[in-house]
């Protein structure tokens, strides 16, 4: 197995990513070989710095790089040399098995959708993020971010989506299905959720329950997959956020909360593309960066994409 790993992308890159990769090595076994993307130079001086054997690692080399603020279509097009463009060549070539970034979010979603491209039948790709419910037991909620506006059949492959994930890579046997609203009768709601829920109602694609509300979500009781549009999702995902920094700033140690530190699990899975793809959080340092190797190697495991496509055929 290799994994490609963009060492350039990430708001402490590349220190952060090249002392990330030292740490996942020391825990990946031996047929699993991490690819590093971007300035040779940097990252041998770090290595060098860090006395690593770059013989640990294969480099890549390469003399651009997408900031953060740039343009994703603009940047991805205009710097084939970038660390996000080469590596997702590389992915396009099975020269890698998958592929992660820290990096310009945007720019990563561009370069899936351009090389890697949909899985046939996907409308629209997504992205999903843990949810803790208890002491290292998580949910799965989709979309957080990538498609704010959706139509009531976007939401439904949401749920196909997240349905395969939760029980491939999570482990979850039949997971259960909810629909974000702001009531648990049918009736609620918005005209999106409303139609979305008639269409997944009777459903023999997924075990839906219906749907859950906000105050469901970190309980765990009602569903395992939380299927919303990427405005829903993204609002929540940074509620949660902005919660776990209170309680850190409060000086409060639970062992619950701290399943919040999104360092934990390193990445985000862009679901519904033909490669396994992972995104790390800007602020990553190198434990995020470390559980982000480790979360693309689950990924590669579970051979997702396949899977994927077999319920889309």
């Amino acid at each position: 197995m290799r994994i490609g790993l963009d060492i350039m992308g990430g708001d402490y890159a590349p220190e952060a990513i090249v002392l990330g990769a030292i740490e996942a090595h020391k825990v990946l076994s031996s047929d699993v070989r991490l690819v590093l993307i971007g300035d040779q130079t940097k990252i041998e001086a770090i290595l060098k710095e860090e006395n690593y054997d770059a013989s640990n690692f294969d480099i890549v080399h390469t003399t651009e790089c997408i900031g953060m603020g740039e343009h994703p279509a603009k940047a991805f097009k205009q710097k084939p040399n970038s660390s996000v463009a080469i590596g997702f060549g590389l992915l396009h070539q099975n020269k890698i098995d998958g592929f992660a970034s820290a990096g310009n979010t945007g720019a990563m979603l561009v370069g899936a959708m351009y090389t890697v491209k949909a899985i046939p039948g996907i409308i629209r790709p997504c992205i999903g993020s843990y949810v803790p419910v208890d002491n290292d037991k998580y949910s799965l909620i989709l979309d957080v971010g990538l498609n704010p506006d959706c139509r009531p059949d976007v939401l439904y492959q949401y749920a196909i989506l997240g349905k395969i994930y939760a029980s491939s890579v999570m482990g979850i046997e039949s997971p259960r299905v909810g629909l974000i609203n702001i009531g648990s009768e049918k009736e609620k709601g918005n005209l999106l959720v409303q139609s979305t829920h008639e269409l997944m109602l009777d459903s023999t694609d997924f075990n839906f329950v219906g749907n859950v509300e906000g105050n469901d979500i970190f309980a765990g009781d009602k569903a395992d997959v939380f299927v919303c549009d990427g405005f829903v999702g993204n609002v929540i995902l940074k509620e949660a956020e902005g919660f776990y920094k209170l309680i850190k700033q409060r000086g409060i140690n639970d062992t619950y909360f701290n399943q919040f530190n999104f360092e934990n699990y390193g990445g985000t899975p862009v679901l519904g593309i033909n490669k396994p793809v992972i995104i790390g959080h800007g602020i990553s340092n190198k434990t995020a960066i470390k559980n982000m190797v480790l979360q693309t190697k689950k990924v590669i495991e579970a051979d997702l994409s396949t899977k994927i496509k077999e319920a889309f055929n």
